[in-house]
C-alpha cells in the first residue's frame, strides 16, 4: 500500500504527535507498505525507509518551535508522482488543508486524525472568543474525510458533539522495549534531583506551553516536605515557568530522548500532569511503561489510561487541592506504590505500536475498499 501523510509537526520536533508518528512510519514501512510524509520541513528526506518532502516553513509566533508551511502546488506534483493508495491527514489546519484539496482532486481515499485539542488551547492564549469559529473550521475540514480517528474515546465525544462525523478510535500505542522499570538508577534519580537522590522526586515530561498548566505543581511541591521538581522538555512557556518556580527546588532538565528518559521515568517517584487539554496523553504511557506512579487530571482522554487507585491517581482538575491530596497519597504508601508501578507497567504492555498499527492499516484498507464500492 502506498501512503501520503500530511502532517503539520515532524522530525526534528519533539512531542506525544511526533512520537507516534514515528512508531507509525516504522511499522508501517516493517508491513511492506510506502509512505510519504508531507510535513515543514526539518532537514529530514527520509526515515526508516519512507520519503519525507519538507516544505518551507516560518516559526508560529505564538508557538516558535513549530513551523507553520503553507500549502503549495508543488505538493499536488510530488504527490501525483508517488501516486498514493491513501491519503491520512494529521491535524488538518494549515499544510493540512495541501492533504484535503489534492485528496479530491486526484480522487484518492481520505482519511483524518485528530490529536490536538485545538479549541481547548486557545483559552491559555488569550483566543477563547475564537472557539467556536475554529470548531467550524475543524468541522469543515474533518467531514470531508470517509473516516476521522481519535485517540481517546472522550475525544471522539467531542467531535461527535460538535458535528464530525464517521468518528472512530485509533488505540493508544507505547514503545514497552524502550520505556522499562528497570532502568531506574541513582545516578538519574541524582541528576533530576540535583544532587538530592533522597528526596521525594515528582518529575513533568512534556512541552513546556502555557495549555500545560504546569504551575499547578508548584503547590504540589511545596506541600511535600522536602520535594523536588524536575521538568523534562522545552517550549515557549519556559521563561514564564523559570520565573514562576524561582526559588524552588525545581531543575529545568531539558529534553531527554531514548533511554535517557526512560531511566528519568523509571527513576522518579511520581510523574504529575496537570494538563487538562490532552487528547490522549502519549507521556502517561511511557511513564506507566517505566513504572513510574502517575497523578493526572481527569480530563480528556486521560481517563482512558489511569484507572485511579488502581494504575495510578486522578483528580478532580477543579479542585485545588487535589493533585496535592492525591500526590501525598501516592507518596505515604510505599507498598500501595510499588502495587500502583506494577500495574502500570502491566497496563502498558497491553498496547504496543505493532498492534496500534495494525489497526490503521486495517482502517485504511476498509476506505480504500468503501471508495472503490462508492466509485462503482
Amino acid at each position: 500500500m502506498r501512503i501520503a501523510l500530511f502532517t503539520e509537526t515532524f522530525l526534528p520536533k519533539v512531542d506525544g504527535i511526533v512520537t507516534r508518528l514515528r512508531h507509525t512510519v516504522d511499522h508501517l514501512q516493517r508491513m511492506g507498505n510506502q509512505v510519504l510524509v508531507v510535513a515543514p520541513e526539518g532537514g529530514l528526506t527520509e526515515y526508516k525507509g519512507a520519503k519525507i518532502y519538507g516544505v518551507t516553513g516560518f516559526p508560529l509566533p505564538l508557538y516558535p518551535e513549530l513551523k507553520l508551511a503553507l500549502p503549495r502546488p508543488s505538493i499536488g506534483y510530488v504527490l501525483k508522482r508517488f501516486a498514493p493508495d491513501i491519503v491520512h491527514v494529521v491535524n488538518p489546519a494549515v499544510l493540512g488543508l495541501a492533504g484535503l484539496f489534492y485528496s479530491k482532486v486526484y480522487d484518492i481515499p481520505l482519511i483524518a486524525s485528530y490529536h490536538t485539542h485545538l479549541p481547548e488551547y486557545l483559552q491559555h492564549y488569550g483566543l477563547g472568543m475564537l472557539e467556536g469559529l475554529l470548531w467550524e473550521l475543524l468541522k469543515a475540514g474533518h467531514n470531508q474525510a470517509t473516516l476521522n480517528l481519535c485517540t481517546s474515546t472522550a475525544m471522539m465525544q467531542a467531535l461527535t458533539e460538535h458535528g464530525i462525523e464517521r468518528v472512530n478510535l485509533w488505540q493508544r500505542g507505547v514503545d514497552t522495549e524502550t520505556f522499562q522499570p528497570y532502568l531506574a538508577n541513582l545516578e538519574m534519580r541524582s541528576r533530576l534531583s540535583q544532587g538530592h537522590p533522597e528526596a521525594p522526586l515528582l518529575l513533568y515530561v512534556g512541552r513546556l506551553s502555557a495549555e500545560k498548566e504546569i504551575e499547578r505543581i508548584k503547590p504540589v511541591m511545596a506541600a511535600i516536605p522536602g520535594a523536588r521538581l524536575a521538568l523534562v522538555g522545552n517550549g515557549p512557556h519556559r521563561q514564564s515557568l523559570e520565573t514562576h518556580f524561582a526559588g524552588t527546588p525545581t531543575h529545568f532538565v531539558g529534553y531527554l530522548q531514548g533511554q535517557e528518559l526512560a531511566s528519568a521515568f523509571a527513576s522518579a517517584d511520581a510523574f504529575v500532569f496537570p494538563s487538562r487539554t490532552e487528547t490522549l496523553g502519549l507521556v502517561l504511557l511511557e511513564a506507566m511503561a517505566a513504572g513510574c506512579p502517575v497523578v493526572a487530571a481527569r480530563s480528556g482522554g486521560i481517563p482512558d489510561i489511569v484507572e485511579d487507585g488502581v494504575n495510578g491517581y486522578l483528580f478532580d482538575p477543579t479542585d485545588e487541592n487535589g493533585a496535592i491530596a492525591a500526590t501525598q497519597k501516592l507518596l505515604a504508601n510505599p507498598e500501595e506504590r510499588e502495587t500502583l508501578r506494577h500495574n502500570a507497567r502491566r497496563e502498558a504492555e497491553r498496547w504496543g505500536w505493532a498492534a496500534a498499527t495494525r489497526q490503521l492499516h486495517d482502517y485504511y484498507r476498509s476506505v480504500i475498499t468503501l471508495n472503490s464500492i462508492s466509485a462503482a
